[in-house]
């Protein structure tokens, strides 16, 4: 870029560009998204950016948008696509008047970075958030310390299948891969996956509620900005670590359900429908949802 060190103040954050880099750094006003806030702030290597854009916002406002490569970012691979565009950090939104200068970085980035998609690196481009972490789920505490997953369980949460397995602590070169599906979408989670002798997935139980290699999110648990981080600083982990030959990290691909278990959550959720505790969009909205999950 002609000027390295330059600094490009949004809503949310500024961004500075740098000679192989976009550092972004995230503020920590009460307006700003507590995602952002979680992450502090991000270098994305220019290697890790497909593309450039600059697209109209809403209520007069611009975006000027980073797209990263597949497997560059372990934190935007686990959320697999499940983020709000309020909440995505490759994204910095601008007053509409300053368009103009908004275009003129991403013509500046453009020559720099990797340009397509292309294939997956072989190892993460962008720092995954660091360990210790930890947060509370609907049903059960999770923490990580950089080589040990545990869940500790509630008992006001959590099913009897895992009360009878207990509490629960997985080592990182025993696992496959992380699964997250997100809080604010119907019956959110974050699943551990197991290897098998030849460092496959193993298979698992259907429900994340039953499966003790799970926890569940509930109003209030497992908030985006408190289970997003974790479940990208495990992948990260994941992949750092080193495992049999040809074992492959695997995220985000939730299996299809039994048909039995999609119609007892329906069944489910059609008493709180009759409760008064969901409105008619939302049944509507997650019966759509779990039937496409068929």
């Amino acid at each position: 870029m002609s000027s390295m060190g330059d600094v490009l103040a949004g809503f949310h954050a500024a961004w500075e560009f740098e000679s192989d880099s976009v550092h972004i750094r995230f503020e920590r006003g009460i307006r700003t998204p507590k995602l952002f806030q979680a992450l502090g702030e991000r270098r994305i290597p220019h290697e890790a950016i497909a593309a450039v854009s600059v697209t109209p916002g809403k209520r007069g406002t611009v975006a000027l948008l980073l797209e990263p490569r597949p497997g560059a970012d372990p934190l935007m691979e686990v959320a697999a696509g499940q983020l709000k565009e309020s909440h995505d950090p490759y994204r910095l939104v601008l007053p509409a008047e300053r368009e103009t200068l908004a275009a003129y970085y991403a013509d500046e980035l453009r020559p720099l970075v990797f340009g397509t998609a292309g294939d997956a690196p072989d190892r993460y481009l962008v720092a995954a958030p660091e360990a210790p972490m930890q947060f509370k789920a609907y049903d059960g505490k999770a923490a990580f310390d950089g080589k040990t997953v545990s869940f500790r369980w509630f008992w006001t949460g959590a099913s009897s299948a895992k009360w009878k397995a207990g509490d629960q602590s997985f080592l990182i070169s025993d696992l496959a891969g992380v699964e997250w599906r997100s809080p604010e979408l119907f019956e959110g989670y974050l699943r551990l996956l197991h290897r098998d002798p030849s460092g496959a997935p193993r298979s698992r139980p259907e429900g994340a509620d039953q499966d003790p290699s799970s926890v569940v999110f509930g109003l209030g648990y497992g908030l985006v900005h408190e289970s997003l981080p974790f479940a990208a600083s495990v992948l990260g982990a994941l992949k750092a670590s080193p495992g049999p030959d040809d074992a492959r990290v695997t995220v985000g691909a939730a299996a299809h359900r039994d048909p039995a278990d999609i119609a007892d959550r329906i069944r489910h959720l059609g008493e709180l429908h009759k409760a008064g505790l969901v409105t008619d969009e939302e049944f509507t909205a997650k019966k759509t949802q779990l039937l496409s999950e068929l």
